[in-house]
């Protein structure tokens, strides 16, 4: 099942025609991966779906109902997740607080899925009355998944996981996103390719704003012409 259309899609920033027409699918309990080099337009893309940056040609289509034209907040309470490249935390609040201002709602549901995501990620459990501002850029990180993860959503988009972070941060977000993944589908802006590979099932090339291959994660991890076109990797 498609969970996530987006059918040839343009926006710009300022006088800037950041994307010129971006297409891909997201399936329901999927893990789809948006690869291309810096500049390419894949934040842009996730802001697009988001209403962030908002498009002026083409469509977004969520569970079979369009969604581009209609504000953030709404886009968010139809059950989409953003997690964004700067984490977006809030670094005067505690780790309870951050969690508790992102919770829709406090039922039993939601209680559940935050000791999920504790369990996941025991460093927000370890500082859990210690500042955002005053965490690591891994457990920052930690947090601002763990903040679009305790609601009900049924579709994550996740900007760059592991940008910046220490190889050990890097291998935790992994195998939480791993765990995550059987319960949620995700749509992921990632430029660790070793981390894309793992935990990916369908990928999505774009450059210069344009939706260029896609495919099986397995058949581009065999395709060493097409990584180093597009992606760089010799």
């Amino acid at each position: 099942m498609t969970l996530l259309k987006v059918e040839g899609i343009h926006t710009y920033i300022d006088q800037f025609h950041i994307l010129q027409g971006v297409s891909f699918e997201a399936k329901k309990g999927d893990v789809t991966v948006i690869l291309g080099r810096n500049g390419a337009g894949k934040t842009t893309t996730l802001r697009s779906i988001m209403g962030l940056n908002p498009i002026s040609k083409g469509s977004i289509t969520f569970k079979d109902e369009e969604i581009h034209q209609m504000p953030t907040f709404t886009v968010a309470n139809k059950g989409i997740g953003y997690v964004p490249e700067d984490q977006g935390i809030f670094g005067g609040l505690t780790v309870e607080e951050n969690l508790k201002v992102a919770m829709k709602s406090n039922d039993h549901a939601t209680l559940e899925r935050l000791e999920k995501i504790l369990n996941l990620f025991p460093d927000l459990k370890k500082f859990w009355k210690s500042k955002g501002g005053n965490l690591s850029g891994g457990q920052k990180q930690m947090l601002s998944i763990a903040r679009a993860f305790v609601n009900n959503n049924e579709l994550l988009l996740i900007d760059e996981p592991s940008k910046g972070l220490a190889p050990l941060f890097v291998e935790k977000v992994m195998i939480a996103l791993e765990q995550m993944k059987h319960e949620t589908t995700v749509i992921l802006v990632e430029q660790n390719y070793m981390m894309a590979k793992t935990i990916s099932d369908r990928y999505y090339i774009i450059d210069d704003g344009q939706t260029v291959h896609q495919g099986e994660m397995k058949e581009l991890d065999e395709d060493e012409q097409l990584k180093r076109k597009y992606l760089g990797i010799a």
